[in-house]
């Protein structure tokens, strides 16, 4: 599963505002969730429990995501919306290298990732392409 595809279902409701911004802005502020009416619950609950439902496979992983955004700090939250907008906006070919990246990084140390991000800034765009080849990022599971 892509950092991406993980992050999804956090910040759904964010990038929802974020993409009405105008929106946001005219209408009056919603009230806490205890104040929420019902049908507005729904609407906010409503895609969760349908991916929840379609993926029973997969609720232990949506749920420690949801525990781990919960867990985040604000600014640990804006460097993954960050993140996930460089993403949306990479070509195939730089997803793919970033997915390669990842992987790689996640099982190393400190000091190992660092050394890692350092050979890779000097690496020249054929040798990223070699590398990833050699380094593939795992398969995606299917939703």
């Amino acid at each position: 599963m892509t950092l991406m595809n993980a992050l999804i279902p956090r910040v759904l409701p964010l990038l929802l505002l974020a993409a009405f911004p105008a929106l946001a802005q005219q209408s009056p502020p919603l009230p806490e969730w205890d104040q929420l009416t019902p049908a507005q619950r729904e609407t906010l609950i409503t895609p969760m429990r349908d991916r929840w439902n379609a993926s029973p496979d997969r609720r232990q992983r949506i749920y420690d995501h949801a525990r781990s955004w919960q867990q985040m700090t604000p600014e640990q939250r804006e460097q993954a919306r960050r993140g996930m907008h460089r993403f949306e906006h990479m070509s195939p070919q730089q997803r793919r290298e970033a997915q390669a990246l990842f992987a790689r990084m996640r099982g190393l140390d400190r000091t190992q990732r660092q050394q890692l991000h350092d050979q890779w800034v000097k690496m020249t765009p054929e040798q990223r392409r070699q590398w990833v080849e050699a380094n593939p990022p795992p398969a995606r599971t299917q939703r």
